[in-house]
């Protein structure tokens, strides 16, 4: 009897002499395959007329081709950064993005993960900081089964489920540089307070001062939460001090942003009369006049780490990928030597 209906996963695996592992991985875009088995499978399904079945693979392996995104974070572009290159480390596969912003202040948060987990029976889980340093969390994803990586400004697991940064480091040499332009009185516009990033990045700030032996006042330091406004709000209670910095570290970009709005309200030149640098290496850092001194923090790549550590799963012998990425300083205008 001729066979009908629609050609099947196996039916390209028997004309093409392959494993079924082999043909997924083609539909995949997995690098782990010669070119002549990639191009031998490629005419099959041409021919065939083959259309992958996420649906049918899905109940096989009783979870969705879907790759979830949660946080609870209040800097829009990060997101986006991080959406993107999870979406490049998708590209050409199966696999779809859901994002989910998730309260970690909520009484019901676990509950509510769990909820949306086993609602959505996702392949694989990537975790944003702050959500990321629960490990309440990353237990829970051990319970259901789900795979999980999270991402962070300090090593919070093993390295199959841990993509994280050097903050800490990267906060120290970018402080050392406003030392060695000749800054001493340097004011911080710190991060939100349960933030890992917040924490790592200030204990780096302080440790560069305390290696110059420059005295650490309380008073330098003001409190942000990542946002324009409160960079604006934290540079007006530092630019309020008598004598005031003559330079500034923020957190990161968008408050940096913040500052160099402050300093102008106040008269103030950049960088003659103030020096500013910033984090993240966001598009705003370029686009500012002066264009901004920065530590590029490298967030899209971490991101499709963690993507691709996730589907990895499916891969033998896949290649291992990087847990530790280094940030680096991104030297523009925004700086010089303070005024004599």
């Amino acid at each position: 009897m001729k066979k009908t209906g629609q050609p099947t996963i196996n039916d390209v695996a028997r004309l093409a002499g392959v494993s079924k592992k082999t043909v997924s991985r083609v539909i995949n875009r997995s690098p782990l395959l010669n070119d002549d088995t990639r191009r031998r499978v490629e005419d099959v399904i041409s021919g065939l007329s083959y259309i992958p079945n996420p649906q049918a693979r899905a109940l096989a392996l009783r979870r969705n081709f879907l790759i979830g995104l949660v946080h609870d974070n209040p800097n829009a572009q990060m997101v986006m950064n991080v959406q993107q290159g999870i979406l490049e480390a998708l590209h050409g596969t199966e696999f779809e993005l859901v994002v989910r912003p998730l309260d970690r202040g909520s009484a019901t948060m676990l509950e509510d993960l769990r909820h949306f987990l086993e609602r959505q029976r996702l392949f694989g889980l990537i975790l944003l900081p702050p959500i990321s340093e629960n490990d309440s969390i990353a237990q829970l994803c051990s319970e259901i089964g789900c795979r999980y990586v999270r991402m962070g400004s300090a090593q919070l697991d093993d390295d199959d489920h841990m993509v994280a940064s050097n903050d800490r480091e990267a906060v120290r040499g970018a402080t050392e540089y406003l030392i060695a332009q000749g800054h001493r009185r340097i004011g911080l516009v710190a991060g939100p307070h349960g933030f890992r990033s917040a924490r790592e990045r200030r204990l780096g700030f302080e440790e560069a001062l305390d290696a110059a032996n420059i005295p650490i006042s309380r008073s330098m330091i003001a409190d942000g939460n990542y946002t324009f406004e409160s960079g604006i709000s934290a540079a007006g209670r530092l630019l309020d001090l008598m004598p005031r910095p003559t330079a500034i570290f923020s957190c990161n970009d968008e408050m940096a942003a913040g500052v160099m709005h402050a300093a102008r309200q106040r008269g103030l030149d950049i960088p003659s009369d103030l020096s500013i640098i910033g984090f993240d290496d966001t598009p705003v850092a370029a686009h500012v006049w002066p264009p901004l001194t920065t530590v590029r923090w490298p967030i899209a790549s971490m991101a499709r780490s963690a993507a691709l550590k996730i589907t990895a799963s499916l891969e033998e012998n896949a290649v291992d990928e990087p847990s530790l990425f280094l940030s680096t300083l991104i030297r523009r205008a925004s700086v010089t030597p303070p005024a004599a």
